[in-house]
């Protein structure tokens, strides 16, 4: 889940369970990225969201780029993109709850319904 938590600096937080590889990716590296998904994206999500899918090669079936500011992966035809740079890193449980400063944001000119889960399934916003 993504919650705002700043407008000075811009913050956002993110809540990452502890034994996902992306968790001790983004504590190496310090810098991660966000892409709000549009409705028509849940095969997208669906494959990203896969437990025990490939590590090398998990992109190569999902359009994306590179951040400017950090070099992350980025979703092609998202909703908005957001770049951050960890501020700090908290333990909740068995998830971590990361806080990153917004470095890097693209929204694209128009507004699709954003893709949200909620009870185990997908849904949509209008």
């Amino acid at each position: 889940s993504i919650t705002s938590v700043s407008l000075e600096p811009v913050l956002l937080l993110i809540s990452v369970e502890r034994a996902a590889r992306w968790h001790e990716a983004v504590l190496e590296s310090g810098v991660w990225g966000i892409s709000v998904l549009g409705r028509h994206a849940r095969p997208t999500a669906s494959w990203l969201s896969t437990p025990g899918r490939p590590l090398h090669g998990q992109l190569d079936r999902v359009p994306h780029h590179r951040g400017e500011h950090t070099g992350v992966a980025l979703l092609d035809g998202a909703l908005a993109t957001f770049e951050c740079r960890t501020t700090g890193v908290h333990p909740a449980g068995d998830h971590s709850l990361v806080v990153g400063e917004v470095i890097g944001l693209e929204i694209p000119p128009r507004v699709d319904p954003a893709l949200i889960h909620f009870r185990g399934r997908y849904g949509h916003l209008d």
